[in-house]
């Protein structure tokens, strides 16, 4: 079975795996049919994400297709397309058991901590499969994205009284963007990229989308999709009293705070990591609903043996990646 594994920074090398075992009690064998490339993706690279140690295969962003069920599997049947939630939790701790399995202290991402989905063929835990025949294998790769959008959103309890600040229109920050305005608050997108300015502006109408903001509290939720230090410290000056910050993007580098201006306004800082199962049924629904469009997500395509030739590529800011996705 060909996989892709990158064996260090900027390096893939293709390897012959054993072919995947039967599936045993619970567990699904899939076939690997899209992978989205997202910005772990890019880190894991580069070789600048800790999370990922090489060797790795990457690959967390999947649309699969089902081709053999262990027992007891019930809700999955050969031939169903699948996306993936890659969230591998142990069910007993602390986080597994307050349902919050997204932070599960003993943690593994597919294609993060462990091996992921750029290969042909896996075995997975078959309750982490959600089946939806209605969508293709392309829209099923993007669900685990719009997944962490569709968290940070429900972690800030956005409303239709809300006016929301989204600081970044990567990936992360159009997932946010999606989830807040099906919640109809007013949205504002931060963004220094003019060709993603003008993505959201030819895409999203009735968002306003800006290049630069007064320093004045004029959101009562601020979302940072950046994972920049310097733009997570900005986002206390754009909050409203008693408003509310949410970190969706991460770094290794301190954030600092204005603590004063921090307590004066009692703002409420909020960090969003993940997904929860309930998301991805959610998602499905609402794209097939046409509330999510995702086709203008997918900005480039290849196939997985030229994947390797395209990430130098697609590194590069003239080649205005919005969303590249896989296909096998």
């Amino acid at each position: 079975m060909n996989s892709l594994t990158l064996t260090a920074a900027k390096t893939f090398t293709w390897t012959t795996l054993p072919e995947a075992a039967s599936p045993q009690f619970g567990e699904a064998l899939v076939a690997i049919r899209a992978i989205g490339i997202c910005g772990t993706d890019f880190s894991g690279y580069l070789g600048k994400m800790p999370f990922i140690e090489f060797p790795r295969i990457l690959g967390h962003e999947l649309g699969v297709e089902v081709l053999a069920v262990g027992e007891g599997v019930t809700h999955l049947q050969v031939g169903d397309r699948c996306s993936v939630e890659p969230y591998l939790n142990c069910g007993t701790c602390h986080s597994c058991k307050r349902g919050s399995t997204n932070c599960c202290e003993t943690l593994q991402v597919l294609g993060v901590h462990c091996d992921g989905g750029m290969r042909e063929r896996m075995v997975l835990p078959a309750h982490k499969l959600h089946p939806c025949n209605a969508l293709d294998f392309e829209q099923l790769a993007l669900i685990e994205t719009l997944a962490i959008g569709c968290h940070a959103v429900n972690r800030a309890q956005v409303t239709a009284s809300d006016d929301v600040l989204i600081i970044g229109a990567g990936p992360i920050g159009l997932t946010v963007l999606e989830f807040a305005r099906a919640a109809n608050a007013a949205i504002t997108i931060l963004e220094l990229s003019a060709a993603r300015r003008e993505f959201v502006s030819q895409n999203y109408p009735g968002v306003n989308v800006v290049a630069s903001l007064p320093d004045a509290p004029a959101f009562q939720i601020v979302f940072d999709a950046t994972g920049n230090p310097g733009s997570m410290a900005a986002t206390l000056r754009y909050a409203r009293f008693t408003g509310r910050i949410v970190y969706v993007g991460i770094t290794k580098e301190p954030v600092t705070l204005d603590d004063p201006l921090f307590h004066r306004r009692e703002l409420t800082l909020l960090a969003s990591r993940n997904a929860v199962a309930s998301d991805f049924p959610r998602i499905l629904g609402m794209i097939q609903s046409g509330q999510i469009n995702t086709r203008p997500w997918i900005s480039h395509r290849c196939t997985f043996r030229e994947l390797s030739s395209q990430m130098d590529a697609w590194l590069l800011p003239e080649s205005r990646v919005i969303k590249a996705v896989v296909s096998l």
